[in-house]
């Protein structure tokens, strides 16, 4: 989750007092790394446990591992709308990659249930919120890696005879409906979706030929060398975006042009070859991205790409306010409209 067009921070080396340890790399409010390699991530919302019947909505979550190997755990929250016994249809699969500027925040956090919570039930889809690993412990391309084996695992169940794996679940084999398989996330998580239709599908086909019916990015994090649109012309090193992106990937080739940050880099693969058939991208007026979001699905309409895009503007908010606000047990027309939105596009597609 990144912050509003104004704010930007430095990257920071300092030290407390004699006797704590020392600090040697900050972005003020939001990350400080130790030196003996602790990391302290004040703006994570607590985590909180899953339930088998939410007493509100009526949906049931679990955590599962998707892999158990110690050098790349990852796991996933998965939900499940209340259902009968006796229902037969099987349900859209939408895979979920959290926000957080690949530093912070958790498939398991209060920020992430409490909105998959609402559009699970809203939507009466099955949800796989994906927990990848984080920078600085674990510099990207680690958590592109974990979202790919993710859906690759996900996609395994379409056919779990060919595809056998130890960590089998029940609920996508008996309930998900592998011919309508969406991605999504928010801002860091709206950057994995595109990397994955970008650079992953396509070279790389999913289990059982499994393929992505649409995405959803809301508020991408994207970023580049060049202004967009009301961007600053000055002060790029500066710039709180370009900060993180040193935070969570310092041996990027080209720094903030990498093409997994800028889909248009002179080295960035086509847009034209964007593997699913409908994308829906989502901007918030006062979001210091806005410009990025908007630019993003203009690029993608000028591409040549043969699938359909629609973009959601929200006046008067701000960056991932549809998952803050409910999150913060405040009263939010505008994040409902946007559950409404998401869920017609995951259910009327």
């Amino acid at each position: 989750m990144l912050t509003t067009r104004q704010l930007q921070l430095k990257m920071a080396s300092t030290t407390t007092n004699a006797n704590a340890k020392e600090i040697v790399t900050e972005i003020p409010e939001w990350v400080r790394v130790f030196s003996d390699g602790t990391v302290e991530r004040p703006r994570d919302f607590p985590i909180v446990p899953p339930t088998l019947h939410d007493s509100n909505t009526g949906v049931s979550s679990k955590d599962i591992a998707i892999s158990d190997n110690p050098p790349k755990p990852i796991s996933a929250r998965i939900y499940l709308p209340n259902i009968s016994d006796s229902q037969t249809e099987k349900l859209p699969i939408y895979v979920y990659f959290h926000g957080g500027g690949f530093f912070f925040e958790s498939a398991f956090s209060k920020l992430y249930d409490v909105h998959l919570l609402k559009l699970v039930s809203s939507a009466k889809v099955m949800v796989v919120s994906v927990e990848y690993r984080l920078a600085p412990e674990h510099p990207l391309p680690a958590g592109y890696d974990d979202c790919w084996e993710a859906l690759k695992w996900v996609a395994s169940h379409s056919d779990s005879t060919k595809y056998p794996t130890h960590n089998t679940e029940p609920w996508l084999i008996h309930h998900g409906d592998f011919n309508r398989l969406f991605i999504g996330g928010d801002s860091a998580g709206a950057n994995i979706v595109h990397n994955i239709l970008a650079f992953r599908l396509g070279p790389q086909p999913l289990p059982g030929d499994v393929k992505i019916l649409g995405a959803v990015l809301a508020h991408p994090y994207f970023y580049g060398s060049q202004p967009v649109g009301s961007e600053p012309v000055t002060g790029i090193e500066q710039n709180f975006y370009n900060l993180v992106w040193k935070l969570a990937y310092p041996s990027a080739p080209g720094g903030i042009d990498n093409p997994f940050i800028n889909p248009l880099a002179p080295d960035a693969p086509t847009l034209a070859q964007l593997a699913c058939s409908r994308i829906f991208v989502c901007v918030a007026e006062k979001d210091g991205l806005y410009d990025r979001g908007v630019w993003y699905y203009e690029a993608v309409k000028k591409s040549g790409w043969q699938g359909q895009i629609q973009l959601f503007r929200q006046e008067d908010e701000d960056h991932v306010y549809h998952l803050l606000q409910p999150a913060l047990d405040q009263d939010s027309p505008n994040a409902h409209k946007f559950i409404n939105l998401i869920a017609s596009f995951l259910v009327n597609n």
